[in-house]
């Protein structure tokens, strides 16, 4: 259920950023009463802390100055990513053996930004929206491979080359194919 909030989103490094509107009234407007055209915030400005229902069941009681366990876990694993190498978010979940897809990109939209949050990715090798360009210039800057966009791709902006660019997590950051 989404509700209206103030879309103040100042600090949040993740992909949910961002507002939305709700649809004008329909001709008529039956049952839109007591609705008018507000700005909506994706995570209603909720950004500082994690909510209990998107940490996996067994992430561990922290400190309310400390990081959760679970986010802990899934920041240290990404810095061990090798620069020009990527994970998905699934991939870190399941090498952490624990949690899904959708905690690990939880985890990376309120705390990724102090580590290399590029090298944690969607499976399908699409650039994070919104972070698209700054994503890019890592990946060139390490070497990561790449696949060109077509020229019917949206934006024309290349996606990462799964099959080559993946890690398995099984090397350590000294070295890779």
């Amino acid at each position: 259920m989404m509700v209206a909030c103030s879309t103040d989103t100042r600090g949040h490094q993740g992909a949910g950023a961002g507002a939305h509107s709700l649809p004008e009234a329909p001709p008529g407007g039956e049952g839109y009463a007591s609705l008018r055209a507000v700005t909506l915030s994706v995570a209603c400005g909720k950004m500082g802390r994690m909510s209990e229902e998107s940490l996996p069941r067994d992430a561990g009681p922290e400190h309310a100055d400390a990081l959760p366990e679970y986010a802990e876990r899934v920041l240290d694993l990404a810095e061990l990513i090798p620069p020009g190498r990527v994970m998905t978010y699934g991939d870190v979940a399941e090498w952490l053996e624990q949690g899904g897809p959708r905690q690990v990109g939880r985890v990376m939209a309120l705390y990724g930004g102090a580590v290399p949050w590029w090298r944690v990715v969607r499976a399908d090798g699409a650039l994070l929206p919104g972070h698209e360009l700054r994503a890019l210039d890592h990946y060139r800057a390490e070497g990561t491979p790449l696949k060109e966009a077509s020229r019917a791709a949206e934006g024309h902006l290349p996606r990462l080359d799964m099959r080559r660019a993946r890690w398995d997590g099984g090397e350590r950051a000294d070295g890779h194919t």
